[in-house]
């Protein structure tokens, strides 16, 4: 139960003074809707209003707020001209510059001859002061409303700053008075002030430095939050170490079997991660590891072995993919194995319709169907498992703690017995594994199986495209294959789908039929058989957006080409480039990219021709671009923070996780009067799952 003292932080938006049930439907889609929402959403900027010179002394460029008397209205002279309005004071003349105005209500609003208060960005054009869409214009009387300093929010459509502004001081004005969480000693020592006077502070900005991710405030509140997180997960671990999870003991027969009819031996990384795995199945605590392998480590063998011992110790296992090609890609790869073993498996997601899906249900059910291969559609509650004894998530992004929580209750005994082992090809740098993954217990394979090719990879100027694709004549005539990744432009799938479309027009005027295309916006079904078209030699060239999953396993695939890709981060580029390289022909990656390179792309560019170690290409794009831009919001899987920014505030990382370590082993189930105050925090910022284990304790 949260406590009634932040009830007023809980409550609907729409209880602040001006913001009606419209704009709550506005918030609700950008923010949220209750008041702590607006409390965290913080501004970005600060525009002072304090310069006040007259005309004739004001410079250029900066925002200016002064007295004018208005003069002369000249409407636009065609349809999309500016509508004119001279003012003046008693230095010199400026004239107001508005396009697509309502005339009459400026005419009505600055009738010639009144005097108004003006602020604005002063701007010289030839010899005419001038000032485009004012920021504030008004009477004198009402002069006192404009802000002098003005905070600037991050803004969606249909909500105004005046609007957004009431909901973050009606947000500050709702806030309680909670005991300190924080150590004394430390805020002294950082010279940080409390959480009320913080966020105070964060949305009453004095100047810019209040509002800059370094500042005290900022950084206290970005404590608080990385605090919350860490000292949840924390808890969440300990509490898997504590709680009785299913005991998974193999015979080891099933196991053995498999690796005597691979053509190959196990790395030492896999080796090591299998071991790693085996010895938490067989514990009776619950297993809740990561494996982060490099692209094309073999994870899959590793995620096998660990289901073959689920089934030999006679539980059932299931194998998640993000996406459904993912799924049955799984499914063939490994279901030649499994078929030789004599294990039952099957395939589930949205796609099994009807009688078909009913019978499936039903042998998952009865324990017939030994493993289960599919999309997150195996979350759902119609699927029942008879004994679910180890849950296998590929590609962690998309599941974080609360999911990795739910996913326990399809097992048995209160589903605490379910173990996870989550699986991703994204490299993660070490400093940031411990904010996304401190629950779990980490193994990494950062060798390759024998037999894997190494990738050349080249840096192309966008200057070459016509020697590019004349060149893909020789891949056609080889019997290989390429891919061709179109640029992310933006988040939009429409123009990604533009670019990757126009790509594929151009090419197949050249090539014909040997083209083929795949985006986000295609059925399911007509994916599936153009990537079959892909992997039987059909189609030799496969143009692709990157807003779908192009990891499908085509071993005659040996050259990637990626266009602008000094817009990618590095570890996404790695992934893309780890779709070739996986036959015994030479393979070739091409980073098509659009000059003048900055020194920053060009130097990261560089980092992925010289390196094919995905580890070693992320820290260092950390090190160059900061945390958001090397994973990429959908790659990430790290947990969303509204406050803290793992970019400017990765120095607090160390320190927070020896905090939470040192709060929980003084005061272990958070009962004392920091514990008390702390237990607020989880809840303020939401990361108040792990609470029940300590109540539970």
């Amino acid at each position: 139960m949260r406590p009634a003292i932040l009830d007023s932080l809980f409550s609907d938006i729409t209880m602040l003074k001006g913001i009606g049930p419209r704009y709550g439907i506005v918030f609700e889609g950008f923010i949220g809707r209750r008041v702590v929402d607006a409390l965290f959403h913080l501004p970005y900027q600060l525009i002072d209003r304090r310069y006040r010179p007259c005309l004739a002394e004001a410079v250029d460029g900066r925002i200016v707020t002064t007295v004018v008397t208005i003069g002369k209205h000249e409407p636009p002279r065609h349809r999309n001209g500016p509508y004119k309005i001279t003012c003046y004071d008693e230095t010199r003349e400026l004239q107001l510059i508005f396009f697509r105005a309502r005339g009459d209500w400026l005419s009505k609003s600055s009738p010639e001859g009144s005097q108004r208060l003006i602020s604005g960005r002063l701007e010289r054009f030839k010899d005419r002061l001038q000032m485009v869409h004012p920021d504030h214009i008004v009477a004198l009387d009402k002069a006192d409303g404009v802000p002098m300093l003005e905070p600037v929010y991050p803004l969606t459509t249909g909500l105004p700053g005046s609007v957004m502004r009431k909901a973050s001081l009606g947000a500050i004005a709702n806030m309680p008075s909670l005991p300190e969480w924080q150590d004394a000693d430390w805020l002294i020592k950082q010279n940080w002030p409390s959480w009320h006077q913080a966020l105070a502070t964060l949305h009453h900005p004095k100047a810019e430095e209040d509002v800059s991710p370094l500042s005290e405030a900022r950084q206290r509140i970005a404590y608080d939050e990385l605090l919350a997180n860490q000292i949840t997960l924390t808890l969440i671990r300990r509490n898997r170490q504590v709680v009785s999870g299913q005991v998974i003991k193999g015979t080891g027969q099933l196991q053995k079997q498999f690796l005597a009819s691979l053509p190959f031996t196990l790395t030492q990384g896999q080796k090591t991660s299998v071991a790693d795995i085996s010895d938490d199945l067989s514990q009776d605590k619950r297993m809740l590891r990561l494996v982060q392998g490099d692209v094309g480590s073999g994870k899959t063998f590793v995620a096998l072995m660990a289901m073959l011992q689920a089934v030999e110790a006679g539980k059932q296992a299931t194998l998640m993919a993000p996406t459904e090609i993912l799924a049955r890609q799984h499914g063939q790869s490994i279901g030649s194995y499994l078929d030789a073993l004599g294990v039952v498996y099957c395939v589930l997601t949205s796609r099994n319709k009807g009688k078909s899906r009913e019978k499936m249900l039903a042998s998952i059910a009865s324990g017939e169907t030994q493993i289960i291969i599919g999309t997150h559609a195996v979350f759902q509650d119609a699927v029942d498992f008879h004994d679910l004894g180890l849950a296998i998530v590929d590609e962690q992004h998309r599941f974080g703690v609360k999911q990795r929580l739910q996913l326990g209750n399809k097992g048995k005994g209160g589903g605490l017995g379910t173990n996870i082992l989550v699986m991703t090809a994204t490299p993660i740098p070490r400093t940031l594994t411990l904010t996304a993954y401190g629950d779990m217990d980490v193994s990494r394979i950062t060798d390759k199986p024998a037999g894997r090719q190494s990738i050349d990879t080249r840096l192309m100027s966008i200057d070459r495209y016509q020697e590019l694709k004349d060149g893909l004549s020789r891949i056609i005539s080889r019997g290989e294959r390429a891919y061709w990744v179109c640029p992310l432009v933006n988040e939009s799938e429409l123009i990604d789908l533009a670019a990757a479309e126009a790509r594929y027009t151009d090419l197949h005027n050249q090539y014909g039929e040997q083209i083929g295309l795949v985006h986000g916006q295609m059925k399911a079904q007509e994916k599936d058989r153009i990537m079959e078209k892909f992997s039987s030699g059909e189609i030799s060239v496969l143009v692709a957006t990157t807003v779908i999953e192009v990891g499908v396993d085509v071993p005659e695939a040996t050259t990637i080409i990626i266009e602008h890709a000094e817009r990618f981060g590095l570890a996404q580029l790695h992934q893309l480039r780890g779709r070739v390289g996986r036959g015994d022909k030479k393979s070739n990656c091409i980073l098509l990219y659009r000059g003048p390179l900055g020194e920053t792309s060009r130097a990261r560019l560089e980092i992925m021709r010289q390196s094919q170690d995905g580890f070693e290409i992320a820290e260092k794009d950390l090190e160059l671009r900061g945390s958001g831009e090397v994973l990429g919001v959908r790659q990430s899987g790290l947990p969303h923070f509204k406050v803290a920014n793992l970019d400017t505030h990765a120095h607090l990382l160390p320190i927070v996780h020896d905090d939470a370590r040192l709060i929980l082993s003084q005061d272990q189930h958070l009962t004392g009067d920091r514990g008390k105050a702390l237990r607020n925090l989880l809840h303020v910022f939401e990361r108040h799952e792990a609470l029940r284990f300590l109540d539970a304790g």
